[in-house]
């Protein structure tokens, strides 16, 4: 059995990356399955997305490797970096403006699987009888 990675990125995500970060350590270096669960019941903002890039992984190591036991799907690596900032202004007192920053995240998620072993087919059996009558009768 040979361990097989595949990642996802979430990104412009409108959340502070220091809350969404928070969020991330609740289901670091977990199974998907168990980190899904606990997303579904965090009562924060940046569950949502998180939860939706660690499905996104789950399904692109699914869809690029065939025999992964979805069993053994953890999340190998999760990261929260700071996104683009957008400028804007609030209307003050006496004609001014205000700037500020809306602040954005990118979500990062790396999970990794276990393949399945390979099952013998019938084929694969009378191919190996073949070869050894073939073998004792020289």
């Amino acid at each position: 059995m040979e361990t097989r990675f595949a990642h996802a990125y979430e990104k412009k995500i409108d959340s502070m990356p220091r809350k969404a970060s928070v969020v991330a350590a609740l289901v670091r270096d977990r199974y998907v399955a168990d980190a899904v669960v606990i997303l579904e019941h965090t009562p924060r903002r940046a569950a949502r997305p998180v939860r939706k890039a660690v499905e996104s992984a789950a399904a692109n190591l699914m869809n690029k490797y065939e025999n992964i036991d979805p069993k053994t799907i953890r999340i190998a690596r999760i990261s929260v970096t700071a996104g683009t900032r957008i400028r804007r202004y609030v209307p003050a007192s006496r004609g001014r403006a205000l700037p500020f920053e809306k602040v954005s995240s990118n979500i990062f998620v790396e999970v990794a699987g276990e393949e399945k072993p390979k099952a013998e087919t019938k084929t694969d059996k009378k191919a190996e009888k073949k070869v050894v009558k073939k073998e004792e009768k020289k």
